[in-house]
Order: structure tokens, then sequence, then C-alpha cells
């Protein structure tokens, strides 16, 4: 079986699983799937489409998180401007629009627009940060006492800004 072939199976088992009852099922479907090899972007169709029906929150988050790996894999200018206006649309989730913004920070080099700051800085609170670190792309960029959209927040937008006490040290204990 050539390579090409393996992924599609992949994926074809774990396309049905975005839609599994279960919204901790979805998100780590989405997490997979964002990983795929995907030259004929059906998976980022896939999750798109998802994304069109989805009803919770952290899981909308989750695939937008997941159509920016996928498009970030496989360039897709489009995505970069779907981030956008997910990001600006104000009857999107907090959740959304924030996993939108990390989203487009990661398609692009442009600098970050004001509207970006202001409304991730008006969004990024410690419950939704808490909230957040459900999603495993925030796990993975979480840790040192902060959460991942903190973490995000911080290096994306604010690399100014210095690291947790301890961060630099990987023999430091953890909080």
């Amino acid at each position: 079986m050539n390579p090409r072939d393996r992924s599609r199976n992949r994926t074809g088992v774990l396309e049905p699983l975005l839609d599994d009852p279960d919204p901790a099922i979805r998100v780590h479907a989405a997490y997979a799937l964002a990983t795929a090899t995907d030259p004929h972007r059906t998976v980022r169709s896939a999750l798109g489409t998802q994304f069109a029906v989805e009803q919770d929150p952290i899981v909308r988050a989750a695939l937008v998180l997941a159509i920016a790996e996928a498009a970030r894999a496989h360039p897709h200018v489009p995505t970069t401007a779907w981030m956008c206006d997910r990001l600006r649309d104000r009857t999107q989730a907090p959740e959304v629009r924030l996993a939108a913004a990390m989203g487009w920070l990661c398609l692009t080099d442009e600098p970050a627009p004001d509207d970006l700051h202001v409304a991730v800085n008006d969004l990024a609170t410690d419950e939704r940060a808490h909230a957040m670190d459900t999603l495993p792309w925030m796990t993975v960029a979480g840790g040192f006492g902060e959460t991942g959209l903190r973490r995000c927040v911080r290096e994306m937008l604010h690399p100014e800004r210095p690291d947790p006490v301890g961060y630099d040290d990987p023999w430091a204990p953890r909080p």
C-alpha cells in the first residue's frame, strides 16, 4: 500500500469521529486529523464542514485550530483570511475568536492588527484560558504555571514580556 492510500485510510477512520456525541472525542479527532497528510485538502474540507454544524464552543475552537494546522502544513491563503473573519465575527464564541487569532498568527508573518490585539486582550480571561487548556494544542503550549493560551498570547503578541520564573530552567520545579 502506498503512503497516500495509508493516509486516506487513517483519515477515513477519523473523520466519522468528528460527529461523535462526546465533545472530547470530536476535539481529539480534529487534533489527529490536523496532522494528516492532506494534499487534496479533503481533511481541511471535512474540518470546515464540521465547523459549520458544530454547536459546542470548545469543539468549534478545536476545529479552528485544526484548520489552521492543516493550512500551515499545506498553505492555503484563503484559510488565513477565513481565520481573520472568524476573529472579527462577534457572533462567534470567544473561544472560537481566540482560536482564530492564534491560527491567524501562525499562518502569517504580517504584524498583528490593532483589532486583533484588542480582541485577544479582551477575550483572553483566566477562566477562558483554563477552559481552552482542554484543547490539545493549548495543553502542549502551556507549562511552568502558565496556560497554553496565556503563553501563546505572551509569545505571539507580547514578546517583550519576560518568561515566567523558572521557564528556561528544565530542572526548576513546576508549580
